[in-house]
């Protein structure tokens, strides 16, 4: 993340804070996924405080945490996200969705298989975290990545989650095209901040539930 430790440190604070009360405003199994992204996405930002912290811890522990960071960009994530697209979706529309946890799966494995291969290397430059990973075609994966988690997004047959991918897709362009080098930095605590709007969404679905069911109370004869 740009910025420094702290920043991270407490956007993994407030993002867990988030996802704590996501997963209290899960009302049927199909949202468990959903509610989840936030508490990984928490998780993530405070492992990077480590990569932060080169200096000044062992460096097995530093290089831990460097590998947990990425496997979860690049092995959790890009599964994650579509499996939480296609659990809420009506049967009609979740072969069309699965589609893209199979990508995801298959771009996790790729990006997995180069992390074990290596090297990877994580640099502090300035106020961002440079991680670098030996990829073949690297504009390529990262590009099947992008379509793995937000092409979910925009044929969810949910216009929320449609929009929710489009700002997304959005967003990964500028920060490809503004910072190439911090470019997986950003794009995770992009993800961890937009993971409030998750929170949000559980939180009106729940209270719209609520007046669903009792409506029939209100309106029913004495």
């Amino acid at each position: 993340m740009c910025f420094s430790a702290q920043a991270d440190l407490v956007a993994g604070v407030v993002i867990g804070g988030v996802g704590l009360d996501a997963l209290r405003h899960v009302r049927r199994p199909a949202e468990r996924p959903l509610a989840a992204l936030p508490v990984v996405l928490a998780a993530h930002q405070l492992i990077e405080v480590a990569v932060w912290w080169q200096a000044h811890i062992p460096h097995p522990v530093w290089r831990s945490a460097v590998w947990i960071y990425l496997a979860i960009a690049f092995g959790v994530v890009p599964v994650l996200v579509p499996i939480a697209v296609g659990a809420l979706e009506p049967v009609a529309n979740r072969r069309r969705v699965r589609w893209f946890t199979l990508l995801g799966a298959v771009v996790a494995v790729v990006l997995m298989w180069a992390v074990v291969r290596g090297p990877i290397v994580a640099t502090v430059e300035s106020h961002q975290i440079n991680y670098r990973v030996n990829l073949w075609h690297g504009d390529v994966i990262v590009a099947v990545y992008l379509l793995a988690t937000t092409g979910s997004l925009l044929l969810s047959s949910r216009r929320y989650a449609r929009r929710f991918g489009a700002i997304n897709l959005v967003a990964a362009a500028a920060f490809a095209w503004l910072n190439q080098n911090g470019f997986i930095s950003l794009w995770c605590v992009w993800a961890a901040v937009t993971s409030l709007g998750i929170a949000i969404h559980l939180r009106r679905e729940g209270g719209d539930d609520l007046i669903r069911r009792s409506v029939p109370l209100d309106v029913a004869p004495c």
